[in-house]
């Protein structure tokens, strides 16, 4: 019989690699979109154009819990992914309370939607290395205390506890991944590797002179998103449900990551990049940087990628989309 799985976030860097997975796999795959996704279809839904026709999208409200209960009931699904979330870093408390909204009651709504008419459906809860926020030691695994320090890692902290609560309360397969950064050429432009990437190939055309970034110093633990998102599938298949931190163990400097997007097309950052305060965010005592050895040995996760692959991967990627034009 096949499986059905349904996925919030689908037409995101990482929902639309799952739903690449999971089609595969042979399975039935839907996605829950915004209206304004189906009236703006070739920039929001743009990840998923390939897979056209072969995955079922549903129009409904996170923050909505009639519509979600609507659509479980339509789909009925054997796993769902919740993968959307609110993630701007934003400091404004309208921000903020739509953030923490946003995320919370979304979570919520669809744990209790199916609990109550698809207890058997897996579920899968994408959470954040930003739940650990200020750490005090390195690297991190399952047993870090949460730290958070914007309210995007305390709505994730919220979430990764209503998850937990529904496991042990109601019996619920419900798992929380801990991903770390992850990469890929779907990478929103709205994240700076991305921006890197892009304002190399731009410059590299002659369409851009300099970019401008904020602390070159800062460390960060990057790894590849389908992987990350094997991850997810992997946590849903296992005996019993648990939670699992999902990260490569390693981590680099933004310089690194500038000077080899940059090295790719044979430049040398310094003479492009510019240094600006103010995408400087508080400095990090202590790195973020996470231990994956539960889900290696629980579920035989690895990556399969480095940086410089993935790197390479998107500057190949972003230099298409200029030359097929």
């Amino acid at each position: 019989m096949t499986k059905k799985a349904l996925i919030t976030g689908i037409a995101g860097q990482d929902g639309s690699y799952l739903a690449d997975l999971l089609l595969a796999q042979g399975y039935e795959v839907h996605g829950i979109v915004r209206r304004i996704a189906i009236e703006d279809s070739a920039h929001k839904l743009k990840n998923i154009q390939h897979v056209h026709g072969r995955v079922k999208l549903h129009v409904a409200s996170l923050d909505n819990v009639l519509s979600l209960i609507k659509t479980i009931r339509e789909v009925m699904p054997d796993e769902c992914y919740h993968l959307a979330a609110s993630s701007f870093v934003s400091y404004s408390f309208e921000d903020e309370m739509s953030i923490l909204n946003n995320n919370i009651n979304s979570t919520h709504y669809l744990l209790a939607a199916l609990k109550e008419f698809v207890p058997r459906c897996r579920f899968y809860y994408a959470g954040s290395s930003e739940m650990f926020g200020a750490v005090e030691t390195s690297p991190q695994d399952e047993r870090t205390p949460f730290n958070p320090r914007a309210i995007y890692g305390v709505s994730k902290v919220a979430g990764y506890h209503l998850v937990k609560n529904y496991r042990q309360q109601y019996g619920m397969f419900a798992c929380s991944g801990i991903l770390y950064n992850h990469e890929s050429p779907r990478r929103g432009y709205e994240f700076v590797t991305r921006k890197i990437v892009s304002s190399a190939v731009r410059i590299k055309l002659g369409l851009q002179e300099s970019v401008s970034l904020g602390n070159l110093d800062a460390h960060r633990d990057w790894g590849y998103a389908p992987d990350y998102v094997n991850a997810m599938w992997l946590m849903l298949q296992a005996q019993d449900p648990d939670d699992y931190v999902v990260a490569t163990g390693e981590t680099h400097t933004v310089r690194e990551f500038v000077e080899t997007a940059f090295g790719c097309l044979d430049l040398d950052y310094r003479q492009y990049v510019k240094i600006d305060p103010q995408f400087f965010r508080p400095a990090e005592q202590v790195p973020l940087c996470g231990n994956p050895a539960k889900i290696a040995r629980d579920l035989g996760w690895k990556r399969t990628r480095t940086l410089p692959e993935i790197i390479r991967e998107m500057v190949t990627s972003e230099l298409e989309l200029y030359t097929t034009k």
